[in-house]
């Protein structure tokens, strides 16, 4: 793996300098302005407010702008993810060479009135079986508390599952306990563009507004154990199951089947 690290994997989480080379990363960084242009902010609202039916629409002045399935708008996406150097990274850290994707997405946080995201766990979203799930959040910008950062409590991902606080609070979307879990009492992230933060989807994290006059523009991957399974009820991800490095054994071949969704 080449690239320099920052931060240790026991903790959940570990921060990965140089992994995109310069000219894939300025081509991401164009497409990624002309996709968000192109679709005009249109219905893409992805702060935790409202709900899906209504396209989440609310009277919060803060906002943040989310598009998902990324390798469906544009090539480049496509290719980051067989990028090399995040693959090797995911083999030692998830320990398996059978590397899946489950699904990708954007969030652009606009200057001045980014909204925040409360400390949460990605596991309520999709549970899998054996908990191998993990996240590439690759930074366009370069990120602190001030213009939207990430934060996240370092080893949280050893407590496992956390009460899930959203649905009892009436909110359509998944967090833990606030007062248990403050974002006061979190650790900033503080990331320079390029940077690449690969997560356990049980560490506890979240991050602040933004304020500042700059932009926080991210991607992110979402990948599995390719022999990984999700729990019952989750709803199916365009290109989920695709395999990234490596073999998936289980795979259904049987020709009546072929339309089904991994």
């Amino acid at each position: 793996m080449q690239g320099d690290e920052v931060g240790e994997e026991d903790n959940g989480f570990v921060q990965l300098k140089n992994l995109i080379p310069k000219k894939e990363f300025e081509e991401l960084s164009l497409e990624y302005d002309r996709l968000f242009k192109r679709k005009n902010e249109a219905k893409t609202e992805s702060s935790w407010v409202g709900s899906d039916d209504s396209n989440r629409q609310s009277d919060s002045p803060y906002s943040v702008k989310g598009i998902h399935n990324l390798q469906y708008h544009h090539s480049i996406f496509g290719k980051i993810l067989y990028n090399e150097n995040i693959l090797d990274a995911l083999e030692d850290i998830m320990e398996t060479e059978n590397i899946a994707l489950h699904h990708t997405k954007a969030h652009y946080k606009p200057p001045e009135k980014g909204a925040a995201y409360p400390m949460h766990q990605d596991y309520p979203y999709f549970p899998y079986q054996n908990d191998s799930m993990v996240a590439a959040f690759i930074h366009l910008d370069a990120a602190s508390p001030e213009n939207g950062g990430l934060f996240v409590y370092p080893g949280s991902h050893k407590l496992g599952p956390q009460e899930d606080f959203g649905p009892k609070e009436g909110s359509n979307f998944h967090y833990v306990d606030q007062k248990k879990f403050p974002l006061s009492g979190a650790t900033p992230v503080i990331a320079e563009a390029g940077d690449v933060v690969i997560f356990s989807y049980l560490l506890i994290h979240g991050s602040t507004p933004n304020n500042s006059t700059r932009p926080r523009r991210m991607l992110l991957i979402q990948y599995a154990d390719a022999h990984d399974k999700p729990n019952a009820g989750e709803r199916g991800q365009p290109g989920r199951g695709l395999i990234l490095r490596g073999v998936c054994l289980d795979r259904d071949a049987t020709v009546a089947n072929r339309h089904q969704i991994a």
